[in-house]
């Protein structure tokens, strides 16, 4: 492995041959890549949620989330606090309810601040005809109003999250076949994220993948993982190819 770097220059690798922004559809990630979420209202309403619809405690300290799936991280955190899980089989529909409603109530408080470029590569990508959708592990309703309140929601048209989806690889599959039925059977579809998750993912599905170093892993970090695109921001990765042009 690299040796993890404080990031600071603008970096770019693209794979030879791979052509970043000549796919047809793509699948953008949203925490970390499109915006970051300081005010933690979603983070918060994992224990809240679970408090409320069945009383019981749960903390996410020392569980996995970044490039997780919201159903993931509840499920890991509910076995680590020593809870049966079939209480919470159970219960989960009406815990994922409570999340998003914890969340919409609450939207109004959210800060969210949008990673760099995100607004211009969206242009770049529409006025080359490619069609735009998310891919998350957040819950739909969650989700959505992210990026509703980031003012971002016009650009996408469709989305996969992960209510019916705690596998990453999964929900990527389906978020693809959405972006087929829409684009067609053969389109080519490439997924954006921040995380060796999202790398992974992609993998599984046999799709393109362009890593942004946006979010809590640096580019060497997620250079290892060899994406056929790597850069330290959507605006680097922007930038570059304008020069380049």
């Amino acid at each position: 492995m690299r040796k993890p770097e404080t990031q600071s220059a603008a970096r770019v690798h693209l794979r030879p041959g791979f052509a970043w922004d000549a796919q047809d559809a793509y699948l953008f990630d949203i925490d970390g890549t499109l915006l970051r979420d300081p005010d933690r209202i979603h983070f918060d309403a994992f224990a809240s949620s679970v408090k409320r619809v069945t009383g019981f405690e749960i903390s996410l300290a020392g569980v996995s989330i970044h490039g997780s799936t919201d159903t993931a991280i509840l499920r890991e955190a509910w076995l680590q606090a020593g809870i049966p899980a079939q209480a919470l089989d159970e219960q989960l529909t009406a815990i994922l309810n409570a999340m998003g409603s914890v969340v919409a109530d609450r939207r109004h408080q959210m800060r969210l601040v949008r990673m760099p470029g995100v607004e211009d590569v969206f242009r770049h990508l529409a006025a080359r005809g490619a069609l735009l959708g998310v891919a998350t592990g957040n819950l739909e309703m969650i989700g959505w109003i992210k990026v509703e309140q980031a003012g971002l929601r016009e650009w996408f048209r469709f989305g996969g999250f992960s209510d019916q989806f705690p596998s990453r690889p999964d929900l990527i599959g389906n978020a693809a076949l959405k972006a087929r039925e829409l684009a067609g059977n053969s389109a080519s579809v490439c997924v954006v994220g921040d995380t060796p998750r999202d790398i992974a993912a992609a993998r599984a599905n046999n799709l393109p993948v362009i890593a942004v170093a946006t979010g809590h892993f640096s580019f060497d970090q997620l250079l290892d993982h060899d994406p056929e695109a790597c850069a330290t921001s959507l605006a680097d990765l922007l930038a570059a190819t304008q020069v380049s042009a």
